[in-house]
């Protein structure tokens, strides 16, 4: 992997709480409107679930008193803080995970590229310091949406909002051979990005952009899209609607993920306030993905 600069990058400091599931998912949405410059995350752990922010920095008693605000005071005092080296963050990203299979994409680490050989489109990702091994429900949900879609159609143009590790990207870029730009506001998760799609031979492929939401040049300067995916959070999601139908084409579609399920009506409603229409819709591992179709 030509990516290096992690040796040099700052510690991660990550702050956690343990809740039940409802409750860590509420709070991660919540966190994730509220909160700029950090990755906030809710999975399983253990038999419960857990919250986690990660940044270069985190002030603890802004954090606290945040936490506090929107989950209560117990939940802020139980906030837990550590310090990451971006080396043992790699380890701890890939230790253990096993090939996940999602239609014709293989998504897999470095050792699995024997197994890998044999799927129709692997796709091979290196988590280090940005989200999307393709394990969790969202990224898996996204993948299986982009199958079914390119079962029919072709798309000439796609955006990936928030790549992340860039793997909705290569997976589209490498089973449609089409060019497809790819956005994130974190610059470390451009970074990891552009390396995994170099390590998938996709790197001629796909355009990647910092850009916080989709006004930057680089993005408007492609569209319009015939096919978005954008994999983050419910608010985000809400602010990018207006911006994101300006930059479709006709009959374009559109996967949303990073939502829970009670989060679909408002997703819903954001998008068919642009003139989407809902077209599909698919829980997976307790979050939805949503797809929707412009019309003419």
């Amino acid at each position: 992997m030509h990516f290096e600069p992690t040796a040099s990058l700052p510690p991660t400091t990550v702050a956690s709480v343990d809740l039940p599931a409802p409750q860590a998912q509420r709070l991660a949405t919540l966190l994730a409107g509220e909160i700029d410059d950090a990755g906030v995350a809710a999975f399983e752990a253990g038999g419960t679930w857990r919250v986690e922010i990660h940044a270069a920095a985190l002030d603890e008693v802004k954090l606290r008193d945040l936490v506090s605000d929107l989950a209560g005071p117990a939940v802020g005092r139980a906030l837990a803080f550590a310090t990451i080296e971006p080396r043992d963050w790699v380890a701890a990203s890939l230790a253990g995970l096993k090939p996940v299979e999602a239609g014709r994409f293989l998504v897999h680490g470095a050792h699995d590229r024997a197994r890998a050989a044999r799927a129709r489109v692997p796709v091979e990702i290196e988590a280090a310091l940005a989200f999307g091994t393709g394990h969790h429900g969202t990224t898996r949900g996204c993948l299986l949406a982009l199958d079914h879609l390119l079962r029919a159609r072709r798309p000439r143009r796609i955006l990936d909002v928030g790549t992340g590790t860039g793997v909705l990207a290569i997976a589209a870029a490498k089973a449609m051979h089409a060019p497809v730009v790819a956005s994130d506001i974190d610059r470390i998760a451009v970074l990891v990005a552009r390396d995994n799609a170099r390590l998938n031979h996709a790197g001629g492929t796909i355009t990647f952009v910092h850009a916080a939401g989709l006004s930057a040049r680089a993005l408007r300067a492609k569209a319009p899209y015939d096919l978005v995916l954008a994999n983050i959070l419910l608010p985000p999601l809400q602010r990018l609607a207006a911006p994101m139908a300006r930059l479709l084409a006709p009959h374009a579609r559109v996967v949303l993920s990073g939502l829970l399920p009670e989060h679909v009506n408002a997703a819903r409603a954001a998008y068919a306030a642009q003139g989407l229409a809902l077209e599909r819709r698919m829980i997976m591992d307790g979050w939805a993905t949503l797809v929707f179709r412009r019309g003419a």
